[in-house]
């Protein structure tokens, strides 16, 4: 009979202590987390979500559960807020405990906390202050842009024009006149739809989006050693991140050489003159790879999410005809055959209203970005430590029964009032509300109605012959519609 060395048993017991001493302090640490089901060892509650479409789970989970969920996902405890109250409570009322981002870790070397979505502390501060300022120095809600938002729409009903009626598909062309207006602000310039670069640039960024969305990349999150059973993901979305960025460092290195800091054009010109205005800031946050990861942030953000807002609303116009003709005969009594402006949404109660129901229903951001905990927090009666994953699920609210009388329909009698006036529903928020809220919501909501109000008032939208129109939304970080393709027939 083998005896053992007392040293081995010696050392033994002592890693044995320190396990189950890292274990209960584990257990003390989230002794009062949010309830939840019961995880798995390594997996958590991984095998219990549906990782094409998670937010569906958490809402499931919250009829069991209540607003706030504690789930677990390979080894990291996260927290999951569903419902208006549950969701406005964390980002309004403790807006500061819950402002930060996770570090995500297919993020890491494309964003590596500089730019603005994924940043923290007084990095993020100062980006978001600067992209406020001057998205509205350059426009936002002013007359100059929506300017600039009623050519490009203009520019868009001519291509469209250009297939006579005929089947196609929206999406590059919508993509495009979107794209167009950020580019502009950002850049000073326009791209014509089939120039290569703009093809390009919405290439990666919508591939971004799908990957990110994907069940392989959101595994590789939670288990990065399974990378070389999980290939593609990570490895494409660090490429077309790398080629984005070559871009935007292509494009503000020619910009650098014609400066003029008294005649500054656009947003990449005002950051280029931050740099040398010589303060302690110039040098710690104003520096080129803030510049590079702010301009794809904005880029990628002004792009995709309202362009994939005006396809929802195309494909629900061809899909409820009654809708869209009571649209028209709205456009018609108030704008007529005149170009639609910003002050005719006033006169336009039903439009307003279907375009907020687009918004609702279309459901872009279901779980919107994840937020994390900056501090320890107690927060309705639970504990959440500091570092730990907020996830406000905002298809919870859009969907909420208690908001919207019929949450899984589209209906846009949800925004009138009983003498068919616009009415405002506090449950609206696809932008997210608080610290976090979208940075260019003023300009989004610019551009839905114009390009909404320009191509109803030109063009009726219908099914090709045949066609089935799904309304099932698309794999995808986002929500958007699945491909179609829709005839548009001239009416004026």
């Amino acid at each position: 009979m083998l005896s053992a060395d007392p040293v081995t048993i010696l050392l033994s017991v002592v890693v044995i202590l320190f396990l189950a001493y890292i274990y209960n302090k584990r257990q003390d640490k989230y002794k009062n987390f949010p309830p939840g089901p019961k995880p798995w060892p390594i997996i958590g509650n991984m095998l219990g979500i549906d990782m094409k479409k998670p937010h569906k789970t958490f809402i499931e989970l919250s009829k069991t559960y209540g607003p706030v969920i504690g789930v677990q996902i390979g080894s990291e405890k996260m927290v999951v807020l569903c419902g208006y109250d549950a969701v406005k409570d964390a980002l309004i009322n403790h807006a500061e405990e819950f402002s930060n981002r996770p570090r995500a870790l297919i993020l890491q070397k494309s964003q590596s906390e500089h730019g603005l979505v994924f940043t923290n502390g007084e990095t993020w501060k100062v980006m978001r202050r600067f992209a406020l300022s001057t998205l509205r120095d350059y426009g936002m809600g002013k007359r100059t842009i929506e300017d600039k938002i009623s050519e490009e729409a203009e520019c868009l009903v001519q291509t469209i024009k250009s297939h006579g009626g005929k089947p196609f598909n929206n999406y590059t062309i919508i993509n495009a006149a979107i794209a167009n207006i950020i580019v502009s602000i950002l850049l000073s310039r326009r791209f014509e739809y089939e120039d290569p670069n703009i093809q390009k640039l919405m290439t990666l960024v919508n591939e971004n989006i799908k990957l990110m969305g994907s069940p392989r990349v959101r595994l590789y999150n939670s288990f990065p050693f399974l990378a070389g059973l999980l290939p593609g993901g990570q490895k494409k979305m660090d490429a077309n991140s790398q080629q984005l960025q070559s871009f935007m460092r292509a494009t503000f290195i020619k910009q650098r050489k014609e400066l003029d800091v008294n005649d500054q054009r656009n947003l990449v010109d005002t950051f280029l003159a931050k740099q040398q205005e010589g303060k302690p800031e110039s040098t710690l946050y104003f520096h080129d790879e803030n510049l590079t990861a702010l301009v794809s942030n904005l880029f990628g953000a002004g792009m995709e999410t309202t362009s994939t807002t005006l396809r929802w609303g195309f494909l629900l116009m061809m899909k409820y005809p009654n809708i869209q003709k009571k649209v028209q005969e709205e456009i018609e009594k108030v704008i007529d055959t005149a170009q639609p402006r910003l002050e005719h949404r006033k006169q336009m109660p039903y439009t307003d209203a279907v375009i907020h129901e687009i918004l609702r229903y279309g459901d872009i951001a279901p779980a919107s970005l994840p937020h994390a905990a900056s501090k320890d927090v107690t927060f309705r009666g639970y504990f959440i430590p500091k570092g730990t994953t907020v996830i406000p699920v905002l298809s919870s609210v859009l969907r909420e029964k208690s908001y919207f009388e019929k949450p899984y329909e589209f209906y846009p009698e949800h925004f009138l009032d009983s003498k068919g006036n616009f009415k405002k529903v506090d449950a609206l928020i696809p932008f997210s509300i608080g610290k976090r809220s979208c940075a260019g919501e003023t300009l989004a909501k610019m551009e839905l109605f114009l390009f909404f109000t320009t191509l109803l008032q030109h063009f009726a939208f219908q099914a090709p012959p045949g066609a089935v129109l799904d309304l099932t939304p698309a794999l995808g970080a986002t929500n958007g519609p699945l491909p179609y393709e829709m005839c548009a027939i001239s009416r004026i």
